[in-house]
C-alpha cells in the first residue's frame, strides 16, 4: 500500500487529491437519522478540512450531540507488523503516552485534546475505514463521522458534513440562535458556490499542490494559481467584511482553515514563500477577525497543526524540526467593522 496521500500525483507531477467515498445525508426517513449520542465526528486538529467540520460544530451548538474524537497530530505507520505495508496514517494515542514520526524520528507525546479512546477501540483511523469495507481506491482520511448503531461511516467528506450540520440538525443545537445561523443561506448560495469552487482548486487544495509537487513545472503553475487567488481575496475584502458580503457564511469557514496555517506552516513547509497572509492589507484584519470568533478558535490548535506538518512527512523534512514561525498578533485589533468598500 502506498505510504500516504502524498503518493497521488499525476504524469506532470502535479498533486492529484482523491475523492472522499463515504457521501450518506442524515435523513429522518433514512438509515442515518439525526439524533444525539449516536455519531461521533473524528477529526485531526491538524487537518484543515477536518476543522471545518469542527467549527461548524462549534457555531451550530452542537457539542452535544455529536462525540468528538481527536487524532495524535503526528502520522505513524499504520501497520507496523508488516514490513510490506508501507502506510503511514492517523493513529489514536491516549494523553500522556508518545509516538514517533513514520521514520522513527522524535518523540511526540499525545496532550490533553488527544483522546483516550475510538470508535470501535480503533487504533488507526485506517481501522475504521477498513470495517466497514472502505473501497481500496479510498484514502483514510480524516474528517469523519461513524454511527455507533450501524457501526459504519456516514460521511467522510468535510463540505457534505459541514451542509448537514447547517440543516439537519437543528432541533439539537444548543439555543435557538444556533440553531437559526445559517451558514447556507438560499440568497447567497450562488455566489457560495461561486467562490468555494475555486478557492478550493487555488487556495484551499493550492497549497497542497504547491508542497506536494514533485516537478518545477507543476509548483510553478500551482503557486502562480494561488498567489493570484490571494491577491482576488484580498480584493473582494476590501468590498466586503466577508467573501459574500456582509454575512459570515460556510465559504469563511472553509477559506479560513487554509489561511491560519499559511504564515506558520505553508510559507516554509509548501514552500508559498512569496508572501505571507499578514503582509496583505485586507486579509490580515480578516483573518484576525475570524481568529477572534471564540467558535473558529476553539477549532484551532496551532502546536497540532505545526507538529503534524513539519513531523509527518520524512520525504519533506527528515529530521522533524519544527520552526518556530512569525510574531504575529491575531489578538490585535482587526479593523474590519466599519463601511465598505475601503477608500
Amino acid at each position: 500500500m502506498d505510504r500516504t496521500a502524498v503518493a497521488d500525483v499525476t504524469p506532470s507531477g502535479a498533486f492529484a487529491r482523491k475523492e472522499s467515498t463515504f457521501r450518506n445525508s442524515f435523513d429522518v426517513h433514512g438509515p442515518h437519522p439525526p439524533e444525539r449520542d449516536r455519531y461521533v465526528l473524528v477529526v485531526s486538529l491538524a487537518c484543515p478540512w477536518a476543522c471545518r467540520a469542527l467549527s461548524v460544530l462549534h457555531l451550530k451548538g452542537l457539542e452535544n450531540v455529536f462525540k468528538v474524537v481527536v487524532t495524535h497530530p503526528v502520522w505513524a505507520r499504520t501497520r507496523p507488523e508488516d514490513a510490506n505495508d508501507a502506510h503511514c496514517g492517523w493513529v489514536f494515542v491516549k494523553p500522556g503516552e508518545s509516538i514517533a514520526n513514520p521514520a522513527g524520528v522524535g518523540h511526540f507525546v499525545a496532550d490533553g485534546r488527544c483522546s483516550s479512546s475510538a470508535p470501535e477501540d480503533a487504533k488507526f483511523v485506517r481501522d475504521l475505514y477498513e470495517l466497514c469495507g472502505a473501497p481500496k481506491e479510498q484514502r483514510f482520511t480524516v474528517p469523519l463521522i461513524w454511527d455507533t448503531k450501524a457501526r459504519t461511516i456516514v460521511n467522510n467528506e468535510s463540505s457534505e458534513i459541514i451542509r448537514e450540520m447547517n440543516t439537519n440538525f437543528n432541533a439539537f443545537s444548543s439555543s435557538p440562535e444556533r440553531a437559526a445561523l445559517d451558514l447556507y443561506p438560499e440568497a447567497l448560495r450562488e455566489r457560495i458556490d461561486d467562490i468555494n469552487g475555486w478557492v478550493y482548486h487555488r487556495v484551499n487544495n493550492g497549497v497542497y499542490k504547491c508542497g506536494f509537487a514533485v516537478t518545477q513545472e507543476a509548483y510553478d503553475q500551482a503557486v502562480k494559481d494561488l498567489f493570484e487567488a490571494l491577491d482576488d481575496i484580498n480584493s473582494i475584502l476590501s468590498e466586503s467584511r466577508y467573501l459574500c458580503g456582509d454575512v459570515f457564511t460556510e465559504a469563511d469557514v472553509r477559506l479560513w482553515q487554509t489561511l491560519i496555517r499559511f504564515d506558520e506552516v505553508y510559507v516554509v513547509y509548501f514552500k508559498t514563500n512569496k508572501k505571507f497572509i499578514h503582509q496583505y492589507e485586507h486579509i490580515s484584519g480578516y483573518v484576525r477577525e475570524l481568529w477572534q470568533m471564540p467558535e473558529l478558535r476553539a477549532a484551532t490548535n496551532m502546536d497540532h497543526i505545526k507538529t503534524h506538518y513539519f513531523a509527518s512527512h520524512p520525504s519533506l523534512n527528515a529530521h522533524a524540526i519544527i520552526p518556530i514561525g512569525p510574531d504575529v498578533n491575531l489578538d490585535a485589533p482587526h479593523g474590519r467593522e466599519g463601511d465598505y468598500p475601503r477608500k
